[in-house]
Formats: C-alpha cells, sequence, structure tokens
C-alpha cells in the first residue's frame, strides 16, 4: 500500500549547527529522503550554518558523506540522486553570538516563501540565535524556527527560555520538536482512540485496571555522560518523551483534530496528575559488567547520584482516569531496547469456565520500537480435546505486515516533523505552556529526592533494572511487561 506523498511548495531552511551530529544523522538524511520521495519542489534551498570555515563545494561534500554513512538502510533513492540533492545545498560561516555571516544568510533569503531555522545547537543559543534573525531582518511572518530538547531544566529556565523566544516570534511560529511524536505508531495512537468505536467506550477506569509506558535501551550513556550527569533519566526522558505519551493515552477526545484542540487536551492531562510519592518511584543506576563500562565510568564525577533508570506510579486525577495508575519505567543497559504502551483491561467479573483456573486479560499494545505495530491479546479456547481450557493469542498488526513492505519506507520522525513545519502543522509539537506544565509537576518530584540526599540503587547491565520497581506493582497484584524487542 504505497503512501501519496504531497509535494510542498519551495521552501528555504536553514540548519544552525549544519555540520554538528545531529545535523548529520538525522535532520540531513530526513531532508534526503523526502527529496528522494518527491516531495520538495525544485527551486527549496537547504543551508547549513556553523562556525567551520567551509564554502559551499566543502559543504557538498560533507553533507554527501554524511548521507552514504546515515542513509544507508532506506531505500526509494535512485543512483545519482545524492548529486542532483547536493544542488539544494549552501553553507554560511556564522558566529551565533557576534556578527559574522549573518548579513550574507540574510541575503540568502527568499522573500514571500517559508523559511524555517532550525536550531540544531545547544540551548543556551537559543536566545542569541532568535535576536539575531529579528535583528536582520529574517523573523517576519513566514518564518519558523525548531527547537530541540532540553526545552530548560527546570521550570525557571523553561520560562526563561520561551519568553526570550516570544521576544521575537509568535507561539504560532516556534516548533519545539519532539522526535518520539512524529514516530508512525504514535500518531496511529490517536487514530486507534478516536478513529475506532470499539475502543473509546472502554477507554475508562471502569474497564482498564492499569497502563504501562516502557521505553527502555540497551546503550549506555557513552559519549553524553557530561550533559547526562546534569540531566539523569526524569529530565531528559520522562519530563518529554514519556509525558507526551502518557498525554495521548489519557486525553479527551478533542472537539477536532487541530493543534491547538489537540494541545489543550494533553495540556489537561498534565495539570490533573497527582503527586508521586516517595514509595511510588524507583531510580537506578547501572554497573559495569566484564564487558561494558558501568554508569560511574561515563561521568566525571565518580560519586554522581544521577539515575540512569526511573520507574514511577502515578495517577491522573479526573473523572475518566480516577483508580486506574499507570506505571512509567524507562532507563539504559536494559535487557533488549524496546518502547512501547500496554493497556491492560480488567479480568471479566465472572469466569464461567469452572475446568480454566488461570487469569486472563485484554492487552492493547502500541510498539513505537522495534517492529512498529498493535497487538491485542484476546482469549480463545486452547485446541485440542480435553475440556474448556483458556489460552491467551495476540492479534497482531505488524504494519510491515499488514501493510506491506512500504511500510518499512515509511517516512520516519524526522521527516515527517520537519515537513510539518514547512506546511505550518504544530499538531506533533509542544506548546510553551505545556512545557511549563511538564516542569511545574516534575520539579518537585526532584526537589524532594535531593532533599533527602536519596541514591539510586545499583542495577545490573542486561537486567529489567533494580529489583525494587518490581514492587511498584506487586503491591498491587499487578507486574510489569517483560521487555522484549
Amino acid at each position: 500500500m504505497a503512501s501519496r506523498v504531497i509535494p510542498v511548495d519551495p521552501f528555504d531552511l536553514v540548519i544552525f549547527g549544519g555540520t554538528g551530529d545531529l545535523a548529520r544523522r538525522k535532520i540531513l538524511p530526513a531532508l534526503f529522503r523526502r527529496f528522494c520521495a518527491g516531495q520538495m519542489e525544485e527551486g527549496t534551498r537547504i543551508i547549513g550554518a556553523a562556525r567551520s570555515q567551509m564554502d559551499d563545494v566543502e559543504y557538498r561534500a560533507f553533507v554527501a558523506e554524511a548521507l552514504l554513512e546515515f542513509n544507508s538502510g532506506h531505500s526509494g533513492c535512485e543512483p545519482g540522486t545524492i548529486k542532483r540533492f547536493q544542488k539544494t545545498l549552501s553553507y554560511v560561516t556564522l558566529d551565533a553570538r557576534g556578527e559574522e555571516g549573518w548579513d550574507a544568510l540574510a541575503a540568502k533569503m527568499h522573500p514571500g516563501r517559508v523559511r524555517a531555522f532550525y536550531f540544531s545547537v545547544g540551548p543556551s543559543l537559543f536566545s542569541d540565535l532568535a535576536q539575531r534573525l529579528h535583528q536582520y531582518g529574517m523573523a517576519d511572518h513566514d518564518a519558523r524556527i525548531v527547537v530541540e530538547k532540553p526545552f530548560g531544566r527546570d521550570l525557571a529556565t523553561a520560562q526563561a527560555l520561551n519568553r526570550s523566544l516570544a521576544e521575537h516570534f509568535d507561539e504560532s511560529q516556534i516548533y519545539r520538536i519532539d522526535h518520539y511524536l512524529g514516530k508512525e505508531t504514535v500518531q496511529n495512537l490517536m487514530a486507534l482512540r478516536f478513529g475506532n468505536m470499539l475502543f473509546e467506550p472502554l477507554w475508562n477506569s471502569r474497564y482498564v485496571d492499569h497502563i504501562q509506558i516502557t521505553v527502555a535501551e540497551t546503550v549506555g550513556v557513552g559519549g553524553r555522560g557530561e550533559y547526562y550527569d546534569r540531566a539523569g533519566a526524569m529530565r531528559d526522558m520522562v519530563q518529554n518523551h514519556l509525558m507526551q505519551l502518557l498525554c495521548l493515552i489519557a486525553m479527551e477526545p478533542p472537539a477536532k483534530f487541530d493543534p491547538d484542540a489537540v494541545r489543550d487536551e494533553k495540556l489537561k492531562v498534565i495539570r490533573a496528575l497527582g503527586e508521586v510519592g516517595r514509595d511510588d518511584l524507583v531510580r537506578g543506576q547501572y554497573l559495569a559488567d566484564h564487558e561494558k563500562p558501568g554508569y560511574l565510568e561515563h561521568v566525571e564525577n565518580p560519586d554522581s547520584i544521577t539515575e540512569s533508570f526511573i520507574a514511577m506510579k502515578l495517577n491522573v486525577i479526573n473523572w475518566r482516569w480516577a483508580g486506574t495508575p499507570f506505571y512509567l519505567r524507562t532507563g539504559k543497559r536494559l535487557s533488549d531496547r524496546a518502547s512501547e504502551i500496554a493497556v491492560v483491561f480488567k479480568e471479566a467479573p465472572h469466569n464461567i469456565f469452572t475446568e480454566d483456573t488461570g487469569r486472563h486479560r485484554n492487552i492493547l499494545t502500541i510498539r513505537l520500537q522495534p517492529n512498529e505495530g498493535i497487538d491485542l491479546d484476546v482469549t480463545i479456547k486452547e485446541p485440542g480435546p480435553g475440556g474448556m481450557r483458556l489460552v491467551d493469542v495476540p492479534l497482531d498488526m505488524t504494519f510491515s505486515e499488514a501493510l506491506g513492505p512500504d511500510a518499512d519506507d515509511a517516512a520516519d520522525a524526522y521527516e515527517r516533523l520537519i515537513m510539518d513545519v514547512v506546511r505550518g502543522n504544530q499538531t506533533l509539537f509542544m506548546r510553551g505552556d505545556e512545557v511549563e506544565a511538564a516542569w511545574a509537576w516534575t520539579d518537585p518530584i526532584i526537589a524532594s529526592w535531593e532533599a533527602r540526599g536519596d541514591k539510586p540503587i545499583p542495577y545490573a547491565t542486561g537486567s529489567f533494572g533494580p529489583e525494587d520497581a518490581l514492587a511498584l506493582l506487586h503491591r498491587s497484584g499487578r507486574k510489569w511487561r517483560e521487555i522484549r524487542a
């Protein structure tokens, strides 16, 4: 089932930090794949901007090398396409905090067309870039800026960042990107909920026992040690990625599929989150094994108490979800790389099959990675003679199997989100008040464990995390789903 590609009008896209790691690994390959798909009209221009001294020819060679390294797993690009893509590229040597290069960049802008500015740099430069774009006349009504996380490290810094951007850009021009929201399965979650009458009547505490959200990684902190030790799993993953997944699962149906209508409902969920007590939170830190270094070997502070794993139980305090707990967990160096949302429904109120003594529950699982798809566990009779014994089996909709080979080549998160920026669609981007509300909930949790001096619990590489995390569910007779790729 081939997806329909709708070309967009020619646009100018400037990548600040155009020689950086994010540009090489994600942004440029994503743009190239959209070029291969025929979504970019002739005349579109992509401009790299960074401090490195480089001309257009050198930058085109740099990009070609990046595409050969990071685009090898994608098909659909004919031989010679890289050379055609290179014609869209140019480069400006630029100082974000000085004046060098800004006149040259402004001269490259086409009047009357969408111009997007991707801030693929550290948050400390966001305000400077916004101010320079305004100063040099590029922050007009056709301009949009894309900012990567982290959006601050607490409520105060997030508010300051929002204020600085608002001095030069309207909220409708600011795209706070979270690549998790660009995943095909995340968007299918909204289609599943609001496009099928089957689930919505059951989507509440009367029928749902609990919900688990898991984002597990097998990699360690690696070269991100300096940043990660200041952030930890709570700031790096829970406050943004897992929070967004929680909002999409728990939110009320919006009146229409409109950016502000969707984000209004997500904001209500964040504001309805209850406090998280000490007994409802587990923090961990991975140990070294005979092959891989531990967390403390990746960071400068040998006594660091920053968490690489976190699990928590929380409640959404409203009529729909009163009494239904949500369990979140994320960590590094776990047994498998897997991201999923599991909606665990309650058991049937009465088991009429006296020969069957098992416990059976319907579980709707939305797999984000790997093998994107949706499973629904249903209970059937076990085949064969011998009575009415029941067994749970999955109704599996792996996208690559259900939708054909084109599903494997579907646009990835960065492709989709960048094109949404060009089209002016903010549905999958966070609004400023949404970010601030998330920090307002997160800050007291962090402050409480810092005040107590709590230390993370060591856990073995390749495990499911600290054993204490199991107790979050065991206390109520529940258990975590096994992490599996």
